[in-house]
């Protein structure tokens, strides 16, 4: 695991000044850039008391080994990788604040653009935490944190060994878990989701695997009337995570 990372973008950088400002080492403002846009990194910078630098765009590209930075970027040391016993602490936390767990779960999720998508969608929900496998998953990189847009820096994401393990741990805890299906009998409208509640989505194509699937409580589908099989895991994720929040809202 590397010690330091590079973050870039302005949401995500400002999400980590304002939340962890101890883990900015360097931050890279883009020269001859100062609009609105820029003023709350300036300002959140500036209050942290972290110095920042002024670099031309080829620099700033270098850096980021992307084009993508909106003229922002950080040197950062690495998060610290979230695993079972951190999730068994917030699980406790939870508790004893007499609030009802909301988990989502991605299974299989290689593609950094999605995995930022969905940690928004789940921070926009109000969800505790996200749980991918450590294996065939893709981790907190620069690019996640730049699509999740400050989310990355917001909402855990819990990095475990045996998925299914960590399934059946938090059942016993009283969590109940849905799992998405295009098979499956009944559909998102028609689950209960207003309990203690993970959601597990799997990657696009391949859906959930098999130790996975049998490792939910139950198995919902999205109704799909168009000629398309399936919907982005974004997407779909932010369907199931927003007729919980609904649920729970009525």
């Amino acid at each position: 695991m590397k010690k330091q990372d590079i973050i870039f973008g302005i949401h995500a950088v400002e999400a980590l000044l304002n939340n962890s400002p101890e883990r900015v080492i360097e931050l890279w403002l883009l020269q001859g850039r100062d609009d609105e846009r820029l003023m709350p990194i300036v300002n959140a910078a500036s209050q942290a008391g972290v110095k920042s630098q002024r670099a031309a765009r080829k620099v700033l590209d270098d850096k980021a080994e992307s084009t993508q930075h909106q003229g922002v970027v950080a040197r950062v040391k690495a998060a610290k990788v979230l695993s079972e016993a951190d999730l068994d602490g917030l699980l406790n936390e939870l508790s004893a604040a007499d609030k009802t767990p909301f988990f989502l779960i991605l299974d299989g999720v290689t593609d950094p653009h999605n995995l930022g998508a969905c940690l928004r969608n789940a921070d926009a929900a109000g969800v505790h935490g996200v749980i991918v496998p450590k294996d065939n998953s893709v981790g907190l990189t620069a690019v996640v944190s730049k699509v999740a847009c400050g989310a990355a820096e917001i909402v855990p994401l819990f990095q475990v060994t045996n998925l299914a393990r960590t399934m059946r741990h938090i059942q016993e805890q009283g969590v109940w878990i849905v799992g998405t299906a295009g098979e499956a009998d009944s559909n998102v409208y028609q689950a209960d989701l207003k309990g203690a509640l993970a959601i597990a989505m799997g990657a696009e194509g391949k859906g959930l695997r098999r130790l996975t699937r049998e490792s939910c409580d139950s198995l919902i589908s999205i109704p799909m009337a168009g000629s398309v099989s399936s919907l982005n895991v974004s997407v779909a994720t932010g369907i199931c995570l927003f007729e919980a929040v609904r649920q729970r809202l009525g």
